[in-house]
């Protein structure tokens, strides 16, 4: 069976993506450290949503192999 078609294979690659972009956003709002009014959302929308796609494309790239039957 391929590791794409197993659900716990999804649920851990959303886990990532999902810690990766909250990581992301934390770090970018952080880094101006000028004030909560001056942060520019979309910028930080920006920076959070390319690190969780990259976050996916490792996981599907990356994590695991193919599965097997045990």
């Amino acid at each position: 069976m391929s590791k794409y078609a197993d659900k716990t294979f999804w649920v851990d690659t959303a886990d990532r993506v999902v810690a990766t972009v909250a990581q992301a956003a934390l770090a970018t709002v952080t880094a101006g450290a000028t004030g909560l009014l001056d942060i520019d959302p979309i910028e930080v929308a920006s920076v959070a949503g390319l690190a969780g796609l990259a976050a996916l494309l490792t996981s599907v790239a990356l994590r695991g192999g193919a599965k097997t039957d045990e």
